[in-house]
């Protein structure tokens, strides 16, 4: 058997984190099985489904690697398929037209709950043979088995079961004709050959009405999978309050894909003690039951932890390239200055996001506009002027232009003043780069290039003269 998954957001905004490790799940068991990944845009509902909420998910999709091999397919062509449900559904008796308006269905609850009951259709026209008199428009209700169990073998929860008797008729049309999520879902499956249903465990009360539906159309149920939600760390559900929640909100702030897909697996799976996956691992080991019941609490200093080491891990090439648009944005110039990816390979170590490496980057391709005060004045004193000016000359003269070699001058210029590497190493750096932070310093003042570091210890010299 060819296992099929598929991911089926709706469009009606990001692709949020909680169903990017859906979709992960997904694309993981497929992947390591072989199997097909399809990607389904359920987007039924007209009045909230976007286009840009299709180009959302889409993009946040493609930064995390996770590409399907059929779709995007789109519910809203489909239409002819689920009316062609609805109506064999109807024909066979298995559904049936409720003329039940909103005021006879809250009196129905009303009465359900003063007996101390579930609040839930009755099933008052399941018997009807005609419309009644002046009845309303008709929504389609499917005709639930009243007896027996739905009995699923769930890959994460477990043995479930529901008695027939807990659920209700519920909706599959609505009054205007239009297909309802329980049953547009149910089609979809079938049609496109679906055998692995991985989603979240708030879809879970779903499950056994979809199972019933599925059989009342004679087809065979796929095996169901419901991961458990997303925590935040005050151990609510992960929403909005808790930060960013939708993937690229994390793209944009400077984090790898790489880092994310880590996090986002390290949300219920374990192997042992493994913290860091490659790709290729992920595959070889991903298995459904090793994905904890327990929800799962999203850290955002974990995910932090994760894209600082994927940064250091990363080629300097590809980190100039995620650097590039970052700089541009910031309207740092690069034309006239060092190899991007030689300051990527400098800052790998000082950056925990790829906006806070742009933010170190500016240094190296713009004088600084001003002298950090707190660092100049512990700094940049009297004493150290005339080894900065001695450093300053020697620097003017050196024609190797190399780290070992500027190295060489910090060394000669202490030797000479009888100063400690440390006592001279940072007063430069003050001057160079106006800050008291950078790479080390044989290296800032490589890629700050000659001019630019012959400008800076200049106007130290002109702070400590004032």
């Amino acid at each position: 058997m060819t296992i099929v998954t598929r991911f089926a957001p709706s469009p009606t905004g990001y692709l949020h984190v909680g169903g990017a490790r859906t979709a992960l799940f997904a694309w993981l068991l497929a992947r390591r099985h072989g199997g097909r990944f399809v990607l389904r845009i359920e987007d039924t509902d007209r009045a909230r489904s976007t286009a840009e909420s299709v180009e959302a998910i889409l993009q946040g999709l493609q930064w995390l690697g996770l590409d399907w091999d059929e779709g995007p397919l789109y519910q809203s062509s489909r239409m002819d398929r689920y009316q062609a449900a609805i109506e064999q559904l109807l024909r066979q008796g298995k559904a049936y037209h409720c003329y039940c308006d909103k005021q006879a269905l809250e009196a129905m609850r009303a009465r359900a709950m003063a007996r101390g009951e579930k609040p839930r259709y009755n099933g008052a026209c399941r018997g009807l043979k005609a419309p009644p008199p002046n009845a309303a428009a008709a929504v389609v209700r499917f005709k639930n088995p009243l007896e027996g169990e739905v009995v699923f073998e769930d890959l994460i929860k477990g043995r479930v079961v529901v008695a027939n008797s807990e659920l209700d008729d519920l909706v599959i049309a609505r009054a205007d004709g239009t297909p309802t999520y329980n049953l547009t879902v149910v089609v979809d499956d079938r049609d496109m050959g679906i055998t692995h249903v991985v989603r979240g465990d708030d879809h879970l009360n779903n499950t056994p009405r979809q199972i019933n539906i599925l059989r009342a159309l004679d087809a065979a149920p796929p095996t169901y999978a419901h991961a458990p939600m997303i925590l935040g760390e005050d151990g609510k559900r992960l929403s909005k309050r808790h930060g960013a929640v939708s993937v690229m909100q994390y793209a944009e702030a400077g984090y790898l894909p790489q880092a994310m897909v880590n996090h986002l697996l390290r949300l219920g799976f374990s192997l042992g003690d493994q913290e860091i996956f490659s790709r290729a691992e992920m595959v070889e080991h991903f298995t459904l039951d090793k994905v904890g019941r327990a929800a799962a609490a999203f850290n955002p200093k974990k995910l932090l932890w994760f894209n600082q080491h994927y940064i250091r891990q990363a080629d300097a090439a590809e980190l100039a390239r995620e650097l590039a648009p970052r700089l541009d944005q910031q309207g740092t110039p690069t034309a006239n200055g060092p190899a991007l990816a030689d300051v990527a390979e400098a800052l790998r170590e000082r950056a925990q996001t790829l906006a806070e490496m742009a933010q170190k980057a500016a240094m190296f391709y713009r004088d600084y506009a001003a002298l950090d005060d707190k660092a100049a004045a512990k700094n940049l004193r009297p004493e150290i002027a005339e080894p900065l000016r001695a450093f300053q000359d020697r620097l003017r003269a050196l024609e190797d232009w190399q780290p070992p070699a500027i190295h060489a001058l910090v060394e000669a210029t202490a030797a000479q003043f009888g100063l400690k590497l440390g006592k001279l190493g940072q007063p430069l750096r003050v001057a160079v780069t106006g800050a008291a932070v950078s790479p080390p310093l044989d290296q800032t003042i490589y890629l700050l290039g000659k001019p630019r570091a012959l400008r800076g210890l200049e106007r130290a010299l002109a702070y400590i003269d004032a």
